[in-house]
């Protein structure tokens, strides 16, 4: 824990660098296929400061990400035993790869999209993805939604709210996750019933 601790400090000393809209870029870009820390705490770090140009930090974050995320596919599609393997065993997510392996038999989309979103670790899925390689449209589609909802949605409290937004979302995020978990899967159950 005081790996993390160390590095989430870090991360959020960058929100003060002239270069942080980069360091915005490679943290969401790391995070999505080997760092520990997700860009959501430096983006809400930065958008505290600068509320107004909270989309343009969403817009950063959500391309970085989905980058990021085509990384991680490609690591398990093509580097798996040389990167990937010590990456899983890393954060200790190797009894969660197998599972993971066995749903996207059944709910391709539906993992990438629910894990794009909520606090699960999205280089899992992402390496997970390459490896058992599921579709990469699928996999593209599902994180560019669900990423850049996520990320643009904590972007419009922080423009319409400012800073008290942040105690809330950090009290409240994973019951926001599961919210808008729901969400996407009614959405999803509504396009079924519309065919």
């Amino acid at each position: 824990m005081k790996f993390l601790k160390k590095w989430y400090d870090k991360v959020l000393s960058w929100a003060e660098s002239p270069y942080s809209e980069w360091a915005l870029f490679f943290n969401a870009f790391a995070e999505s296929s080997f760092f520990p820390i997700p860009p959501d705490v430096l983006m809400m770090a930065m958008e505290v400061g600068k509320p107004k140009k909270s989309f343009r930090f969403a817009v950063t974050t959500s391309i970085g990400s989905i980058l990021g995320g085509i990384a991680g596919y490609g690591i398990g599609y093509f580097l798996f035993d040389t990167i990937g393997k010590p990456i899983i065993k890393f954060y200790h997510l190797t009894d969660k790869f197998t599972h993971v392996g066995e749903l996207y038999n059944t709910y391709s989309a539906w993992i990438v999209g629910i894990a794009g979103f909520t606090p699960i670790p999205y280089k899992l899925i992402t390496i997970t993805s390459g490896f058992w390689k599921i579709n990469f449209l699928i996999f593209f589609t599902a994180s560019a939604l669900s990423r850049s909802a996520r990320f643009f949605i904590i972007s419009t409290l922080f423009y319409f709210f400012g800073a008290k937004i942040k105690s809330f979302i950090d009290k409240y995020f994973n019951i926001l996750s599961i919210a808008f978990v729901i969400l996407l899967i009614g959405g999803f159950l509504i396009i079924k019933l519309l065919k």
